[in-house]
């Protein structure tokens, strides 16, 4: 613990907050017992070196130190980010649009940013509240922006806080205007902001940026409820949840305008809120995060749920099942990805153009539905990042609950939109007295049943993931629910083209599948389980559902022990 460093940091420090509070820390640590012996772990952590800057940005807890989220660490690091857009610009000011959601500290840290743009020469576009994820990454586009910076940190719990950065304008003119950055911009990026001096020189104008006129998420609104027909909607109820976020206005108003006017929102989740109290995670697809939804639909009698995480740039899709407990069966993302790509398939095969892409831990379905459809299909690396910069693009997604149906506009995941396309979906599909539950039937007998499901372990020490992973590489699975594994990847060398990238993938005779990676954002370590299975009859499906259910089951046990987190 270097106390001088320490001391420096507070000085320098422009928030109150938080250099009280790491001073207080300084003082607990200074003292005996085990309060000292606490504050000192703490100070030695937040100390350890700064939050590293990569291709999800910055994400951390909100908190003084820099290996956390604070308002020094934003000043710093849009100080080296606007540095190398003015280089990549040949000295021309740069054009950044900056969003924000409602998590403790976003609307100062999105202020910090535009002080720092303005006050470097740059032309600073502050958007004109807290709002979705989507609406940024369409601003991005539709203003010629040379770089976004979104304040979020999604679905992370409330303590984190976060700083994503999108590309394009003059700056990224290919297929990839307006996605996310990707290698080399970040390790560049990663060293102008360790070239900044100390924060208190970073000019910050007090004024000078532009709020930008709340008709871009009008223009947003419209262009996303566009992708329904016009007056093509039927009769569905709907109940949709923004998990405590900054998604209900522009998702409730964007369905609305699309002709879906019978949505119940779950009123103890409708109104942004940091502290996210009625659940564990703010996540989706963590178990419990719907349950409000499913008390609410079953109240109503609705024909679907929709729910978006914190940011709106996810989206989960729940159906009536009575099998289910509760009545009602959250679909996974792959399932969802399915269905989305099957409709987006038979757009694109009218044109007879466009080309399908999902990450490697994605279900293999839809290579399948592009294929039937003479269309293209790409695998890319895990995050839309990558997923969103594929030429000619029409649809893309991945596995946890992302989907881009409207590249043109939103080169990113966009729960609101993906939204819009599963309920036009449902309501095509209750024309035909039918259901997306039958929907998906018709792609297992189609294709065969691709059933898949996740299996997560979370870790309080990051340093076990790369044990585990090493214990995987040098003894891995023999077999998988009793068939034999013929082949194992180590994506870490780069394998089918894509470039390398920490992972393990396993693959036995009968075609089952296991991906294990460590998670990108959080302290996880995530494996990625696939069978499938033909089916030649419908009345088949409910006997290969369970036995694809049973595999699954099994090769998690396996996994599980095997790993040993």
């Amino acid at each position: 613990m270097d106390v001088e460093v320490i001391r420096r940091w507070i000085a320098e420090d422009p928030d109150p907050f938080t250099a009280n509070e790491v001073g207080t820390l300084l003082e607990e640590a200074t003292g005996d017992g085990p309060e000292a012996q606490e504050a000192r772990a703490e100070l030695e952590d937040r100390f350890s070196g700064p939050l590293v800057f990569g291709t999800a940005g910055l994400r951390g807890a909100v908190a003084g130190g820099p290996n956390r989220m604070n308002r020094a660490v934003i000043i710093r690091t849009t100080a080296g980010l606007t540095a190398w857009l003015t280089e990549q610009l040949d000295g021309a000011a740069p054009r950044v649009v900056i969003g924000y959601d409602a998590r403790h500290g976003s609307e100062r840290f999105a202020q910090d940013a535009a002080a720092v743009v303005t006050g470097a020469g740059g032309e600073a576009m502050l958007m004109p509240g807290p709002g979705p994820t989507p609406v940024l990454a369409y601003a991005v586009r539709a203003l010629g922006a040379d770089a976004g910076v979104m304040v979020t940190a999604s679905h992370n719990p409330k303590e984190d806080n976060g700083y994503k950065v999108y590309l394009g304008g003059r700056v990224v003119t290919d297929s990839g205007q307006g996605a996310q950055l990707v290698t080399p911009a970040d390790a560049q990026i990663a060293a102008r902001i360790d070239a900044v001096g100390a924060v208190p020189d970073v000019p910050l104008p007090p004024d000078g940026w532009q709020v930008l006129d709340p008709s871009i998420v009008e223009d947003y609104i419209a262009r996303a409820s566009s992708l329904v027909p016009t007056g093509y909607a039927r009769s569905l109820r709907i109940v949709y949840t923004p998990m405590h976020g900054v998604g209900a206005a522009v998702a409730s108003e964007t369905l609305r305008r699309a002709g879906f006017t019978d949505l119940h929102v779950v009123a103890e989740q409708a109104e942004p809120d940091p502290d996210f109290p009625t659940v564990a995670f703010p996540n989706p697809e963590e178990p419990g995060a719907l349950d409000l939804a499913f008390r609410l639909a079953q109240k109503v009698d609705a024909d679907l749920i929709i729910a978006n995480d914190p940011d709106a740039d996810r989206c989960s899709v729940a159906v009536p099942d009575q099998s289910a407990l509760g009545g009602w069966r959250q679909l996974t993302g792959d399932e969802v990805g399915a269905l989305l790509g099957k409709q987006s398939a038979i757009s694109a095969a009218v044109e007879g153009r466009g080309v399908l892409a999902s990450s490697l831990v994605s279900s293999r379905l839809l290579a399948r539905i592009a294929e039937s459809h003479g269309l293209e299909h790409r695998t890319t690396l895990t995050g839309f990042k990558w997923i969103s910069r594929v030429p000619g693009l029409v649809f893309g997604y991945e596995e946890a609950l992302g989907y881009c149906v409207d590249p043109e506009a939103v080169r990113d995941k966009d729960g609101i939109s993906a939204a819009v396309r599963v309920a036009f979906l449902a309501s095509q599909l209750v024309d035909k007295g039918r259901t997306l539950t039958d929907a998906l039937d018709d792609l297992a007998l189609q294709y065969g049943l691709h059933a898949t499901a996740p299996l997560t372990l979370r870790v309080a020490d990051l340093s076990l993931i790369p044990q585990a992973m090493e214990r995987l590489r040098s003894q891995g699975p023999a077999t998988l629910a009793g068939s034999p594994v013929v082949r194992t990847t180590d994506l870490s060398v780069g394998a089918d083209g894509l470039p390398p990238t920490e992972g393990l993938v396993y693959l036995t005779e009968r075609g089952d599948r296991a991906i294990v990676r460590p998670s990108g954002t959080e302290p996880k370590l995530k494996c990625y389980l696939e069978v499938i299975v033909p089916v030649h009859e419908r009345d088949e499906l409910p006997d290969t559902r369970r036995a694809a259910a049973e595999r699954l089951e099994t090769m998690k046990a396996e996994l599980g022990t095997l790993i040993g987190l």
